[in-house]
């Protein structure tokens, strides 16, 4: 990290080192952070954190919010929503009525809503399971914590198999609500009726483990103390270290209504909104994202966010009632095009996902791709953007983006390139291996030959290895297998033979091993002992209707980053191992095991694979 910062309270530089240098934040730092009054230069800290984590993308989602009902059999002080069933606001939604709610152009739809004391557990599994069978595009993120502890309580069936039953209708994520913020003190006077941490973690991490990523949430700005949010800070970071099952954090500012809590302000100031968000983004270093919730922000104070750490907007929120019930003051609905030029406003790249985190389109000129795995860090630690942006992104999806028109140049996977040739523009920069490469891993049960015919998980994020896989199996092995993408957050691998994983994700998996997988083979270096030929897995290219004056921009900040980066390689090591748990030795070691430049010898093996998995029948 490069970022100068001028420091008006000099007790932030110790923090700044430390963010510099990798090392986690502590409650100390947390409460030094809350208690300062330089707004600024803690939001340089965590705009800087936010573009090593995301670049300029900026993440939003055409969804749709569905309360099935405002019926509950709690009574929380800070709610304004909730009312019991005799009450005239009362209301239930039919199943045909939620499906009226939902258009096929809604990828995700997120359901919470009051615990209703008559409903069946069939009327919730249903739910699910019927619009994934009327939209099975749509994505169903649903049911906070305190709503899977309600149906295994009053159904009398275990949180695991909840959570199964509903995975199997069709559940995929699970929104990150319900225990507000993780502190006796606040459960008791404010929700004593609700679950507290220790019971939101037993379900958060019993769907991490079945493969259900979920969303963590912090409710502030009413009684709670700085210290109790910096220690729920620190709760959520240790979880994601257990489990690494949570794919965003949403600070969400009180909305006091009518519910006669008084904080200091009636509501959050903009300056305590950003604060929040930027530390949060500074003490959370193991989540990739933070989210900006415009509803509860307005869309002013979430704009600025997203230049003080935040990179996720949400979406078009449709439905929503629990904050506006509560006083929140942002438009119900945003329409796409709103958000987009949100985004752009803020100097951004609007990327609208998928529920976790794919990208589906993105909205903006000059993009280029940075696949975000340590192997390519040589390439984008100096990489000056000049008239570019940047995406990190994984390399399948890279691909796809680039079929849409939507990315002028990145570093494409192998396969990408020879699919879209004619379109692309090759440069003499490359991914490729000598013998070996770490970080391009199968996981077995069996030995090759005990493959035939078995499943193998791969991950979402590759287009080129599994090809690579498919040729080692069939071509070198006589060995066919069946194989099965895995969405791109948490998986349960317990139903595989095999599992293909790529990126940093094989990297941890290959030195802390994978329970169960007793088998490890790397796919470059059983590549290698087999052509005696270096494995080029991605390419640098570039549209080939780029303007001249680009092309040759886009060569000069290649050759410039790639120099120092070679150069820095120790450097680099001890900086970025650290996430991985590598050593700074181990890191450099990994680093020099790549080719970065394309010459004879890697041309020669991109052919010889071309002509391979032309012989071989794609069964992904």
């Amino acid at each position: 990290m490069s970022t100068t910062i001028h420091f008006r309270d000099k007790n932030l530089i110790s923090i700044w080192d430390k963010v510099q240098n990798g090392q986690r934040l502590s409650l100390k730092d947390g409460m030094a952070m809350f208690n300062s009054q330089d707004i600024i230069s803690i939001g340089k800290m965590a705009h800087t954190v936010q573009q090593k984590k995301s670049g300029d993308a900026v993440y939003y989602v055409l969804n749709q919010k569905i309360e099935p009902t405002n019926i509950c059999v709690l009574s929380c002080k800070f709610c304004d929503f909730a009312v019991k069933k005799d009450a005239d606001a009362a209301y239930e939604m039919t199943i045909e009525e939620i499906l009226s709610k939902l258009t096929p152009d809604i990828h995700e739809v997120h359901i919470t809503g009051g615990l209703h004391p008559d409903w069946p557990w069939d009327y919730y599994v249903n739910m699910v399971r019927d619009i994934k069978k009327n939209f099975p595009n749509t994505d169903v993120k649903a049911f906070t914590a305190v709503e899977i502890d309600f149906f295994h309580k009053k159904f009398k069936i275990p949180i695991e198999e909840v959570l199964r039953q509903l995975y199997a209708a069709g559940l995929r994520t699970m929104p990150g609500g319900g225990a507000e913020v993780f502190s006796e003190r606040v459960r008791k006077q404010l929700f004593n009726q609700k679950i507290g941490a220790k019971a939101w973690f037993e379900v958060h991490k019993t769907a991490h483990k079945l493969g259900i990523p979920s969303n963590a949430t912090l409710l502030y700005g009413h009684i709670e103390t700085y210290e109790e949010r910096v220690q729920h800070f620190m709760k959520l970071r240790e979880a994601q270290d257990e489990t690494g099952g949570f794919l965003t954090f949403i600070p969400l500012a009180f909305q006091p209504g009518a519910t006669g809590i008084k904080p200091k302000n009636e509501f959050t100031s903009a300056i305590e909104d950003l604060k929040t968000i930027a530390i949060s983004r500074l003490m959370l270093d193991n989540f990739n994202h933070i989210k900006a919730y415009w509803v509860m922000l307005t869309e002013e104070v979430a704009s600025i966010a997203l230049n003080f750490g935040a990179d996720d907007m949400d979406g078009t929120v449709g439905g929503e009632k629990i904050a506006h019930d509560a006083g929140a003051t942002a438009a119900m609905t945003m329409a796409k095009d709103q958000l987009i030029k949100i985004i752009q406003d803020a100097g951004k790249i609007p990327v609208e996902r998928d529920v976790y985190y794919n990208a589906l389109n993105i909205s903006s000129e000059n993009v280029v791709g940075k696949i975000p795995y340590l192997n390519s860090v040589p390439f984008y630690e100096h990489f000056e953007q000049r008239q570019f942006k940047m995406l990190p992104i994984a390399p399948r999806r890279m691909g796809v983006l680039s079929q849409k028109d939507q990315m002028v140049a990145g570093l494409f996977s192998l396969m990408d390139y020879f699919a879209q040739s004619d379109t692309l523009e090759l440069m003499n920069y490359c991914i490729a291996t000598r013998d070996q490469v770490k970080s391009v891993m199968l996981f077995s049960k069996e030995g090759w030959q005990g493959l035939k015919g078995k499943k193998i998980g791969i991950i979402d994020d590759t287009a080129t290895s599994i090809r690579l896989l498919q040729v080692l199996l069939e071509k070198k092995y006589g060995v066919k297998a069946t194989f099965a993408r895995m969405h791109s957050g948490i998986n349960d691998y317990s139903n595989f033979d095999a599992i293909l994983l790529i990126g940093d994700e094989a990297l941890k998996a290959n030195k802390s091993g994978l329970p169960g997988f007793d088998l490890v083979y790397d796919l470059a270096k059983e590549w290698y002992e087999w052509q005696k030929m270096p494995f080029v897995f991605a390419v640098w290219a570039h549209k080939k209707s780029l303007p001249a004056d680009k092309k040759e921009e886009l060569q000069e900040i290649i050759q410039e980053s790639l120099e120092k980066g070679e150069a820095e390689l120790d450097t680099i090591g001890a900086h970025h191992g650290k996430d991985l748990n590598l050593t700074p030795a181990e890191t450099t070691e990994f680093l020099e095991g790549f080719n970065y430049r394309l010459g004879d010898r890697e041309k020669e093996a991109m052919s010889i694979f071309k002509k391979l998995i032309e012989e071989v029948e794609v069964s992904l």
